[in-house]
Parts: C-alpha cells; structure tokens; sequence
C-alpha cells in the first residue's frame, strides 16, 4: 500500500492535495509536522486513527513555524470541522468525533466545507 494518497473534495470533485502522506504509526503521528520548516501548497498529511474521536484527533501547534489548514473528517469522509491553526497555539480539536486529520496549507480551507465529502486515492509511485 502506498503511504501516500490523492486528497479529493468528491462533492465538489477538487483536487486538495496531490501527495498527502498516510499517517498511521505511533511516530508519525508524534511527529507531524514539527520542525519542519516549509509546506508546499500541494501536500500534507492524513493522520488516520482506529477509530472516531474528539481527543485522539486533537493538535497542538507547538514547534510549528507556520500555520497550517486543519481538516477533521469522520469514518465515512465526512468533513465534520476545519480551522485555521496558529503557531504555539496549545489544542485544537474538532466539534464533533473524527477518524481522519488533515494538515496542509491554510488554502485547503477554501476547498472544503463542513459536511462535504473527501476520498483518500492511493498514489502509486
């Protein structure tokens, strides 16, 4: 399986993300994008959980050195939130449980919207 995906708004058929890592490890999930110093507007990363909730889906902002675009989405894709996070920003979380998280650029924001549906496609490489 590939560790990275396509991310598709499949309600409005955008493309969000064209290579979106698969973040399923303990490691990757600590990781994030702490210390990294640059985010392309085409990538990101999908933090997959188990299974849907509000704490195991919460962020922080800190060691961050730039904003970034926050995407929650239930086990069927559902965007259930979104928000924009700030550097060194202690939590953020979403309203309602969420199986999926996405962290990218703050413009995927303007792609998607609460209730839309999104599709994770593998990229084969």
């Amino acid at each position: 399986m590939s560790q990275y995906r396509l991310l598709r708004n499949t309600t409005s058929s955008a493309v969000l993300l064209e290579r979106a890592k698969w973040c399923t490890s303990s490691w990757c999930h600590f990781k994030g994008l702490q210390f990294v110093k640059d985010l392309p507007l085409t990538e990101g990363i999908i933090f997959v959980r188990s299974g849907e909730s509000i704490s195991a889906t919460a962020i922080h902002m800190f060691f961050m050195s730039f904003d970034i675009g926050v995407v929650w989405a239930d086990k069927n894709g559902i965007v259930v939130d979104k928000t924009h996070a700030k550097v060194w920003r202690p939590a953020y979380a979403p309203r309602q449980k969420a199986q999926y998280y996405i962290e990218a650029h703050p413009h995927i924001l303007d792609k998607v919207n609460v209730g839309e549906q999104l599709s994770f496609d593998e990229v084969v490489v």
